[in-house]
This record gives structure tokens, C-alpha cells and sequence, in this order.
């Protein structure tokens, strides 16, 4: 563990097989994997004691009132994602402060864990609300965001979500809930699409889980690669682990010829897929779903290397992301810094920059980030947003994970690193009902 003089220390929980991606369904009901009801802990600037600790929190203010933005996230379900995004959101609250704050006020992260869980974040949510926070974001789940994204409405308070693509946190009337990173479900499909045609591929199998996220990218595919000249076969639909033998639905892609197994539709199954793809395909790429990279390349580094690929709203091989991933590992624990703490970071930059042009009213705040464009570090595109929320400018990058050595302090799991393969157009904004 690192000794810093600001902050405190974090691990991060990196046990793929304990969690689900985070875009892991498209309502809030409970046929999705994961632990059972969890309810919030008390309110508090970091997170329960144990690996999932927050680093200490400095952002107290010295005079005046402190300006709180909550953290709403998943971290007994999506451990490592949500530990990601919480400290994101913490680094930028702490560097604000270090320049002296806005206007001379200091934020404050309240963190409150949703445990991917519609109760828990019903219940943090309004926790957060009753501590006067100006915004909330971080949301990981989509069972989490469909819940509460009708609460941020009708409380008119900026909801930002991270990983949480279903269609049913947005409505055509929404306009306090805005998508930061994971587009919409049926946005997911197209940046498929655009690399393999790209890169001249006839023939992929497409492995998707029977919940709703699996169901939503499906329909996804149909829709994308109608009159494309790419054959999916037959869509695998496949269980949920922990006891999903995938061998049959792996060979029946392999029978049919793939050249790429798309396993975006299938998060809980990404680690056995890859392996099996690689066994009984060969040597082909396998893609996973938004997950940290190092999830993925950590628990079979050999297998992974070469033929894992996946996506992100982060450009891992900028300079923008080194400069801040540089500093992200110095405050934390973390080994490598995912694209849920760059949006986690660019949310609480976003809000501070609204709060200085606006004042602290929730609902200036909303406006404010509706009006404007913010070229945020570490991204790949600029945000924007429709007028109900979903991404604007969407233009997320395809990367796969090849041998290192990765560029100097940016990873500390091994020596492996990212390259990008594709990044994709913007995406046509999802119309919700559409």
C-alpha cells in the first residue's frame, strides 16, 4: 500500500466471477444475477470499512458551506467498477479543492452503496437528496438506474450514470438524467459492426445472457446488422453462471465458422467464453462487455493477451488519460485506472464547472449541462446530451489487450497493455420508444 500525504488507501476487489458487467439488464426487476436486497449504509464520505474502503476523505470545507455531490454506486455488486468511479469522482473533489475549491467552497463526496439493488438505491437516493448533495452519479447498474432515474425527475436533481445502459432509465420527458459513458443498449451493436466490416470479417458468433441486458443487445444485432453483409448465425443464448457450461453454445460458433465471438451481451460469462473461443476457435477476437480492462487480462493473462478486446469511453493510449491515470494511481490503491473512474472524475469536473457558472440549484445545474459541451481528460469524445439525456456524441473505442510493457506508471497488474483497433463513429442517439 502507498503512503500518501492526502489520502487514504483503497484496494480494489477484482473477482470477475463474483460480479455482472455493469450493463446488466434493461428493467428493475430481480432476474438478473447478483447478491439479493442490500441495504445503503449510513451516509458517510467513504465507503463501508472493509477492501472497498475510500481513500481519506479531505474534502472537508474550511469555511462556508461545502458543496456535496453524492456518489450513488454499486460496491457489494460491482465491486470493482464501483470502487473505480467513487475514487474518479474523490480525485477530482480533492484536486478542485487542492486549487481552492469553487468560489471558495469545498466539495464533498457523500457516498451511498445501491448494491445493484432497486431498494438500496431508492433508499440512497433519497439519503443523498435529504443531505443537500447538488447532483448524484456514479451509477453502475441498470437495475439501480431504472429504478431511480424517475425519483432524479421528479426531484428535479442531475442523475449522472456510468455503466447503467438500459433503455428504461431514459424517457422522451426525462431531462435530469443523463448517460456519461455506456450508451444506450440499443446504441451497442453499431461499433461491432463498423470494425468488422473495417476489417473485412463475413462471419462472427454473437453469445448473449438470458436477462435483459443479453436480450437487449440482441435485438440490438438484428437490428444493426440488418442488410449488412456480415452473418451472426443464430444468436447463442446462453444462462447465467455460476453453472453455465458454455462449451455447446462456443462450439456451435466455431461449427459456423466465426472469425470473432462477440460476447458483449453476455458480461457474467466474458472470462469462460474467452477461453473456450480461444480452444475451440483459435486464435480470433472475443469481445467483452465495458468491463475494466484488468478483469479481464488478470485471472488468465495468457489467454487474454492477443485475443481479448473490448470497449470504452476512456482512450486508454492518450496523453490526456496518462497524464490523469498518472495521478489517479497515486492517490489510490487501484492498479490500473478504468474508464468508470475517468467518468467518475469527469462527472464531479462537470458539475463543479455548472455549480461556479450557476450557483448550487440542482435544476440551473441540469440546464447547465444540457446546454453545453465538455471535452473531458482521458475520454475519447466529447459529451453531450439529447434533450432526454442519452449521449449526443457518442464515439466509443474498440481496443484489444496485447504484450506489454504498458507505458511507465499507468499499470501495475502485469505486463500487458492497450491496443486501440477502432474507434467508432458517432452514434445515432437512441430514441426512447423507438
Amino acid at each position: 500500500m502507498r503512503n500518501r500525504p492526502k489520502s487514504g488507501l483503497l484496494a480494489l476487489v477484482a473477482a470477475l466471477a463474483l460480479v455482472v458487467a455493469a450493463c446488466d439488464g434493461g428493467t428493475a426487476d430481480t432476474t438478473e444475477p447478483g447478491p439479493g436486497t442490500t441495504a445503503a449504509p449510513t451516509d458517510t464520505t467513504a465507503a463501508p470499512t472493509d477492501t472497498t474502503a475510500a481513500p481519506t476523505d479531505t474534502t472537508a470545507a474550511p469555511s462556508g458551506e461545502p458543496i456535496r455531490i453524492g456518489a450513488l454506486t454499486d460496491l457489494t455488486a460491482f465491486t470493482p467498477w464501483a470502487v473505480n468511479a467513487r475514487d474518479g469522482m474523490l480525485l477530482a473533489a480533492e484536486e478542485i479543492n487542492a486549487a481552492g475549491g469553487v468560489d471558495g467552497r469545498m466539495i464533498e463526496i457523500v457516498v451511498q452503496d445501491s448494491a445493484n439493488d432497486a431498494d438500496a438505491g431508492i433508499d440512497g437516493f433519497e439519503r443523498l437528496v435529504e443531505d443537500g448533495v447538488v447532483a448524484i452519479g456514479g451509477t453502475i447498474s441498470s437495475t439501480v438506474g431504472a429504478a431511480v432515474a424517475p425519483l432524479a425527475e421528479q426531484a428535479q436533481m442531475p442523475y449522472l450514470l456510468i455503466k447503467s445502459g438500459t433503455e428504461a432509465a431514459l424517457t422522451a420527458d426525462s431531462r435530469y438524467t443523463f448517460r456519461t459513458c455506456l450508451p444506450a443498449a440499443p446504441m451497442d451493436a453499431a461499433p461491432v459492426l463498423q470494425y468488422v466490416q473495417e476489417q473485412e470479417i463475413s462471419n462472427v458468433g454473437v453469445i448473449v445472457a438470458d436477462y435483459a441486458w443479453g436480450q437487449s443487445f440482441a435485438a440490438a444485432v438484428e437490428s444493426t446488422f440488418e442488410g449488412s453483409d456480415v452473418d451472426y448465425g443464430e444468436i447463442q443464448v446462453a444462462p447465467v453462471p455460476p453453472d453455465t457450461d458454455f462449451t455447446p453454445f462456443v462450439r456451435a460458433m466455431a461449427d459456423a465458422g466465426a472469425e470473432m465471438v462477440v460476447a458483449t451481451g453476455h458480461p457474467p460469462g466474458s472470462s469462460a467464453i474467452l477461453g473456450l473461443s480461444v480452444d475451440l476457435i483459435g486464435d480470433v477476437p472475443v469481445t467483452g462487455s465495458w468491463i475494466p480492462p484488468d478483469l479481464a487480462v488478470v485471472p488468465q493473462p495468457d489467454v487474454a493477451i492477443g485475443n481479448y478486446a473490448d470497449f470504452a469511453c476512456a482512450d486508454y493510449t492518450s496523453d490526456s488519460y496518462a497524464a490523469l491515470a498518472e495521478r489517479y494511481l497515486a492517490f489510490s490503491d487501484n492498479a490500473l485506472m478504468s474508464d468508470d473512474a475517468v467518468a467518475g472524475f469527469g462527472i464531479v469536473t462537470m458539475v463543479a464547472e455548472a455549480v461556479a457558472e450557476v450557483g448550487d440549484d440542482p435544476v440551473a445545474i441540469a440546464e447547465y449541462l444540457h446546454a453545453n459541451t465538455f471535452d473531458l481528460e482521458g475520454y475519447a469524445h466529447t459529451l453531450s446530451w439529447t434533450e432526454w439525456g442519452e449521449l449526443a456524441e457518442a464515439q466509443p473505442i474498440f481496443f484489444r489487450i496485447t504484450e506489454g510493457p504498458a507505458p511507465e506508471g499507468l499499470n501495475e497488474t502485469g505486463d500487458w497493455w492497450i491496443e486501440v483497433l477502432s474507434q467508432s463513429d458517432p452514434l445515432e442517439p437512441y430514441v426512447p420508444g423507438s
